[in-house]
């Protein structure tokens, strides 16, 4: 940091109102082979983009100097909606932009609902996208695991959830916030299907494919 001059999301807010971004990290103890000695902030738009220097010491006792770069995305929650009954899953298909860009053909995802927790709780947060992008009014949760995406590179969690549904249970359109650019398609499928889904590449989201098989091998579909 250059002296004298004020760097947005250090010393003065970011666009998000946020500062001491480059101090995340510094305090971190859980682990006496791992002292962290530097951290950069590289880039605070919406996520933040950190380069952190630190001493490892490795299994044979020799410490090492690294860098890493971390992309902070912010902790998530999805929610995989299930019938029993009639034995479907309620998804929703969205374009990702990621996605498309590293390879996938169209970028159109199915996924289960899921969002950020933007300071919710994780409960609340797969209510609230349970309702804004499938038109859901969810009753009870089941925690199902938490997970980290891509532990590289992303500081990310998503903690994973299931919760029964019935037709009743939609009380909305569902399609995402069009506010915020979403426009997101429900989409119900028979379990099956959605399994078969995953071995062919049609379902291809990881928290997703977690679920669904969460779904088959213990949850409300194991046999």
């Amino acid at each position: 940091m250059i002296t004298g001059v004020s760097v947005p999301g250090i010393d003065v807010p970011d666009a998000r109102g946020r500062t001491g971004l480059d101090r995340v990290g510094r305090d971190l103890s859980g682990n006496p082979d791992v002292v962290v000695t530097d951290v950069e902030l590289l880039a605070a738009a919406w996520h933040v983009l950190r380069r952190t220097t630190l001493d490892r010491r490795r299994r044979d006792g020799e410490w090492l100097t690294e860098q890493r770069d971390t992309y902070d995305a912010g902790d998530g929650a999805g929610l995989l909606l299930h019938d029993v009954d009639r034995r479907t899953v309620l998804l929703s298909r969205q374009f990702r932009f990621a996605a498309y860009a590293g390879g996938h053909a169209d970028g159109m995802l199915l996924e289960v609902a899921a969002g950020a927790l933007d300071g919710d709780a994780p409960e609340a947060t797969a209510r609230r996208e349970a309702g804004e992008e499938v038109g859901v009014c969810v009753g009870d949760l089941e925690h199902v695991f938490d997970v980290f995406m891509s532990p590289g590179s992303m500081t990310q969690r998503i903690h994973c959830f299931a919760a029964p549904y019935r037709p009743a249970s939609r009380t909305g359109a569902g399609g995402g916030l069009a506010d915020e650019g979403e426009d997101i398609e429900v989409v119900e499928l028979p379990f099956d299907e959605a399994l078969a889904m995953i071995d062919d590449g049609r379902i291809a989201d990881a928290k997703t494919i977690m679920l669904l098989q969460w779904a088959a091998l213990r949850g409300p579909f194991r046999s």
